[in-house]
């Protein structure tokens, strides 16, 4: 599924337009976004997902090209948690 086609299964399922249901979608990634990137705090759909920022630490790579050994510098990424409703679905349950 595409972003379209969600926006369209969004609307007809909320029962409101294509274009109300894309300005929800943008605004919850939006808000997703501004919480992971501060990095205080995770956000928590509860029974369907979990997003939260991870510090990853320095490390030593390969350069896959040649070979040889690099250091890969310490940053950040984002880890997401399937909640138990979505684990559920999943299984087909």
């Amino acid at each position: 599924m595409n972003r379209s086609e969600l926006v369209a299964a969004l609307a007809e399922r909320a029962e409101v337009t294509q274009k109300d249901a894309d300005a929800v979608l943008n605004a919850l990634a939006a808000t997703v976004g501004d919480v992971v990137a501060k990095g205080d705090e995770k956000v928590t759909v509860p029974g369907f997902l979990t997003f939260e920022r991870s510090h990853r630490a320095a490390r030593e790579g390969r350069n896959p090209a040649t070979g040889e050994p690099m250091k890969i510098p310490a940053g950040y990424s984002v880890k997401v948690a399937a909640g138990s409703k979505l684990k559920e679905a999943a299984k087909g349950q």
